[in-house]
Formats: C-alpha cells, sequence, structure tokens
C-alpha cells in the first residue's frame, strides 16, 4: 500500500463532512438553547437545588442528575459558535443570557446553604475548589465532543456526557456555599473551576466551528465587515489570554507536584519509613516533609539534598520531620479512631487520647508553623530592607547535654542579586526579626552579606 492509499484510507474513516447535519438548522438550534427564561430558567433553579443537596450529602449519583438536567451548556456554546461565524448579536445575548445564568445559580446555591442544617464540607464540595490541568484537558476534549456531537447526525449519548465530564453546575454550587460561609477561598477555588471549564468549551466549540467550514456572517458595508472582524478577533484574544495564563500556572504547578513526589518516591523512601505528608511552600521556597517510623539517617538526607536538582528543587530548601513525635501523632490518631468506632474504649480513656494527640499536634505545628510565618515576615521585611529578596525561618532543637533541650529559630535571608547589607543593618534586620517572631534565640544567616 503506497502512503497515498493510506492516507485515503485514514481520510474515509476520520472524515466527519458526509455525517454534518445541515449548518443552517445547526446554528438555529444552538441559537435557540441560547435563551435562558421561564422553563429553562426554572429547569436550572432546579438542577441548581439538586446539585446543592448532592453536594451537601456527599452523593455522586445525585450530583451527576443535576448535571444531566442543567440547561447551563446552551450559551457556553452559544458564545463559540457566535465566535466562529463572526455573529455580533448572538455573542451579546448568550453572553448576556449566561451572566444571568451564571449569577441566578450562585444565589440560589447561597440560599440553599444558608438554610441547610447541614453545613460540613463534604469531600464531593471540596474537590471543586482547586482545580488542576486536568480540568482544562477535560473542559477542552468535552467541548471539542460537545460542538462535534451537535453538528452531525447520530448524537446519540454525547451532550449528556459532556455535561457531566464537563462539571458546570458542582462548582457553581460550591461558589454559592462559600459566600454562604463566608469562606472566600471556597468560593473563588470553586468560581475559578468553573471559569476554565467556560473559557475552554467555548475556545473548543470556536475551533471545530471553523474546522467543520460554517458559513461566517457577511456585511453589506466593507468598515461594518472588518470592523465585525476586528471585534471577534479581540474577543479571542481576551479569551485565551487569561486561559493560556492560568493553563500555565496549572502545569507549572502539576509538573512541581509531579517532581516532588518523584523525588520523595526515589530519594526518601525506605523500608520502615512512611511519607504521610508533602508539601511545597513557595513563597519561602521550603519543601516540607512529614515522616513516620523508622527515621532517615543524616547521610541519607545530606544525600537527597544534593539530589534536589535533578528534579528541578534546586530553589527549595528541604525541611524533614520525622522522630518520635510524628510517631506518636500517628499512632494516637490511630487510637482516636478507634475509640470512635469501638464502644470498649469510654469516655475517659477518650478524653485522655485526645488531650495528648492535642499536645502532641501543638508540639508538631512548633515545627510546620514557621513555614506559614516566613511568608508574612518576607512580605514585611521587603518594605524594611528593599534588598532582600527571601526570607526562610526554621526551628532547631539541640541536646548540648543528655537531659536539656534548648531551641532556637534559624533565619536564612538570601538577598536581591548584586545587593548587600551592611553590619549595622545587619543587626537591625536582627533586632526586628527576633521580634517579629516572637523568638527567644534566633540565628541569622545571611546570602551575601558583609
Amino acid at each position: 500500500m503506497t502512503v497515498q492509499q493510506f492516507l485515503e484510507v485514514v481520510k474515509r474513516y476520520f472524515n466527519i463532512m458526509p455525517d454534518m447535519e445541515d449548518r443552517t438548522q445547526v446554528i438555529e438550534q444552538i441559537s435557540q438553547g441560547v435563551s435562558f427564561r421561564g422553563a429553562n430558567l426554572w429547569v436550572l433553579i432546579f438542577a441548581i437545588f439538586i446539585a446543592s443537596l448532592g453536594l451537601n450529602v456527599n452523593s455522586t449519583a445525585v450530583i451527576i442528575g443535576a448535571m444531566l438536567i442543567s440547561p447551563l451548556m446552551g450559551p457556553i456554546i452559544g458564545m463559540g459558535l457566535a465566535i466562529g461565524i463572526n455573529d455580533i448579536e448572538l455573542f451579546k445575548k448568550a453572553w448576556r443570557n449566561f451572566a444571568v445564568a451564571t449569577l441566578i445559580s450562585v444565589l440560589t446555591a447561597m440560599v440553599y446553604f444558608l438554610v441547610t442544617p447541614i453545613d460540613e464540607a463534604q469531600s464531593e464540595l471540596l474537590a471543586r475548589t482547586a482545580p488542576t490541568i486536568y480540568d482544562v484537558l477535560i473542559a477542552t476534549f468535552g467541548g471539542a465532543a460537545g460542538i462535534t456531537a451537535l453538528c452531525t447526525r447520530g448524537k446519540g449519548n454525547v451532550i449528556p456526557g459532556v455535561a457531566i465530564a464537563t462539571a458546570l453546575m458542582p462548582p457553581l454550587c460550591t461558589a454559592g456555599y462559600g459566600l454562604a460561609t463566608g469562606n472566600l477561598l471556597y468560593f473563588l477555588g470553586a468560581f475559578y473551576l468553573f471559569f476554565i471549564n467556560t473559557v475552554f468549551i467555548t475556545i473548543s466549540t470556536f475551533l471545530g466551528v471553523r474546522l467543520m467550514q460554517f458559513p461566517r456572517r457577511t456585511f453589506l458595508a466593507t468598515e461594518q465587515q472588518k470592523r465585525a472582524q476586528q471585534i471577534i478577533g479581540a474577543i479571542v484574544v481576551l479569551t485565551m489570554i487569561p486561559a493560556a495564563i492560568m493553563t500555565f500556572g496549572i502545569v507549572r504547578k502539576g509538573i512541581s507536584d509531579s517532581h516532588v513526589r518523584s523525588f520523595v518516591k526515589k530519594e526518601l523512601a525506605q523500608t520502615g519509613t512512611q511519607i504521610i505528608s508533602q508539601e511545597i511552600d513557595r513563597d519561602s521556597m521550603v519543601l516540607n516533609i512529614v515522616a513516620v517510623g523508622k527515621e532517615i539517617d543524616t547521610a541519607k538526607l545530606n544525600e537527597a539534598t544534593k539530589r534536589l536538582a535533578f528534579y528541578d528543587l534546586e530553589d527549595y530548601r528541604l525541611n524533614l520531620i520525622q522522630g518520635a513525635k510524628s510517631d506518636s501523632l500517628l499512632q494516637l490518631t490511630h487510637q482516636l479512631q478507634q475509640a470512635n468506632t469501638s464502644k470498649a474504649l469510654d469516655q475517659q480513656r477518650t478524653a485522655e487520647l485526645m488531650n495528648r494527640n492535642s499536645a502532641l499536634q501543638q508540639q508538631l505545628e512548633a515545627y510546620t508553623r514557621y513555614a506559614t510565618l516566613s511568608k508574612q515576615v518576607r512580605r514585611e521585611a521587603v518594605n524594611v530592607f528593599p534588598q532582600i529578596k527571601r526570607v526562610a525561618l526554621s526551628r532547631v532543637d539541640e541536646w548540648p547535654t543528655d537531659s536539656t533541650k534548648v531551641h532556637y529559630v534559624a533565619a536564612y535571608i538570601q538577598l536581591q542579586k548584586g545587593k548587600r547589607i551592611a553590619p549595622d543593618e545587619r543587626q537591625r534586620l536582627r533586632s526586628w526579626l527576633q521580634t517579629r517572631i516572637q523568638a527567644d534565640s534566633l540565628v541569622l544567616l545571611v546570602e551575601g552579606a558583609q
């Protein structure tokens, strides 16, 4: 078989043009689905209540049912179509109805979560507060599948599947939950996810319409047509810029998290040791790892630190928390779980375990609190000392004798490139830091100090 024959075979299999519906009918069908009035609006409100209930009781089946009912895809597909065929009026109509539907959805969810007696955030709800690169890909391919199905015969179950996969309803309900509970981070994270889904479904629809050669709107006046094309172009660019920025941030975070997991697995994993937490503090440039079980010895830890560069983590400082404190915390947490499910332990024993667990939690927080404190101190320090680039704080424990334990705070200061700090400023920085973090003893390390 020649290359030409092979390409002909591939073309016969992948060519969707013979399956295309009449493009005028497709445009009319999508345009009708843009409107949100009367029955459509009531269906949306009922779907929001159903999705909110599903998130409230942590029922995946109920959430899926709400996504099947929801008519939210209509104006989003309409915006993509309008951009693809140069129809300014359709875009204005779709955008207006999309904004109304979004506002009503968030307000409906907020009202539900204000009156519901169950106000605890379940796993299904929390899953909608932190978008990832996978959400971008799902929205992109979901939008492509949706416009392909709408434009061809034999749609089957594609449209309901797209509604479930892209999950437009749950993020809006979670945003309403964030407003009802006063949790701004939940609201922003959920609305961020909804925005990602909207943008990438719109872009996929736009590209599909262009690739399937839909007729573009023409204008009698050349100036009018040129102006319309400029407006459409500006809409596409303004839509894609934030999407590109968000995608870059999500991809970067995903790659960074993958490097951390790979580093922990290959460099720190050993028999008898379990890593229970691994977190990057990007402001303080610290990689915090909490390990329980057999302690990782100093030689292995030093070797792992040297190999951070192999995982693109050379700018991060490794902070490993391990030993008796983390082991005791894990053991007591397990005992508490058993106490909650077993009637054999009486209330006094449970209370004792909870008190001991709380004490160990406080001790563990004494080590981890400095990662959070570093962010706050850095923002304040750069205003007082402009030559500072980065601040990292860490608690250090030492046993000068067998029975005596002392601890102090180590402060690592990285200066801006080419900047120096004079001895008198160094002393002023030390005094400011010691007062700010309320440390009895402080060791100051300044990179590049004179």
